[in-house]
């Protein structure tokens, strides 16, 4: 009889709610740890039990090293895509997107400011802008900041945090390692000091350039520094490279890097280095 026949119906899951927001909770990547965001924003983004180093923005970068409020320089540079690039889309669509995700006009900060009571010049690299990528834009800035160093007799502090030269704008952007390269000459020659700080990772032609060109280099612990990927090399010159190849703590072994700072004493180690170098203050 039809009446006494009954369908069975799966039973439907129970919704589900967390009643933890989502991105309260961070895991670390070394040590798997699950950290709390407002502890790893409070320890400078670095893991409280293995001392990884998370990627911290720029803007970020000059609030750790300044004593107090600093002075944004050059803001609104922009670039105007001078090659009208397109490859899987528009160079222009692009710098848009990552203009609007950032709220920067492109991949650096440059500021005025005191580290411990010393009038410095210093820009940060932005990664999240492009992969912290230097175009004609990132050049001019840098370049800006060197000459407002010897314009007022201040030291300079480059933080690098780069995939190295943007393709997209072609020779234009190859063109500013040299310009940077030769306003770090004149602030050289003008007795100035110039502390290159590397992050992970600091690649290509910013590495090739002003990033190795400091009186003094310092790296970040485990941080990714070098001109071509590990996999290009092996194919270049046919050999297994070393573990830890390309890491900070290689580099200083080998003499391309000067001293490994973890991130919360990097003030103070900049501060202490600018007073040996005689800076004004």
């Amino acid at each position: 009889m039809a009446w006494f026949k009954r369908v069975p119906k799966p039973i439907a899951p129970a919704q589900k709610t967390s009643r933890i927001p989502e991105g309260v909770w961070v895991k670390c990547p070394d040590c798997s740890q699950a950290l709390y965001k407002k502890d790893l924003d409070g320890n400078l983004q670095v893991c409280p039990k293995c001392a990884h180093h998370f990627r911290l923005g720029a803007a970020d970068r000059l609030a750790m090293l300044f004593d107090g409020p600093w002075v944004e320089h050059d803001r609104d540079l922009a670039s105007t895509d001078p090659l009208n690039f397109i490859d899987t889309k528009p160079y222009s669509q692009r710098l848009r997107t990552a203009q609007e995700a950032s709220g920067l006009k492109d991949a650096i900060v440059c500021g005025t400011g005191t580290i411990d009571g010393i009038e410095t010049e210093v820009a940060a690299m932005e990664y999240s802008f492009i992969g912290g990528s230097m175009g004609v834009v990132v050049g001019e800035k840098i370049t800006r900041a060197i000459e407002r160093g010897l314009q007022y007799r201040r030291p300079v502090v480059v933080v690098s945090c780069s995939g190295g030269a943007r393709m997209m704008e072609g020779t234009l952007s190859l063109m500013q390692m040299a310009k940077v390269s030769a306003a770090l000459a004149r602030l050289d020659r003008a007795g100035l000091p110039f502390i290159s700080v590397l992050t992970d990772p600091t690649t290509g032609g910013v590495t090739a350039s002003f990033a190795m060109l400091g009186d003094l280099n310092i790296a970040e612990p485990k941080a990714l520094i070098g001109f071509a990927g590990p996999r290009v090399i092996e194919q270049t010159i046919r050999q297994k490279l070393p573990e830890g190849f390309q890491r900070a703590e290689f580099l200083v072994e080998h003499g391309m890097v000067d001293m490994i700072v973890d991130r919360r004493k990097l003030k103070a180690a900049v501060a202490d280095a600018l007073r040996f170098m005689h800076a004004p203050a």
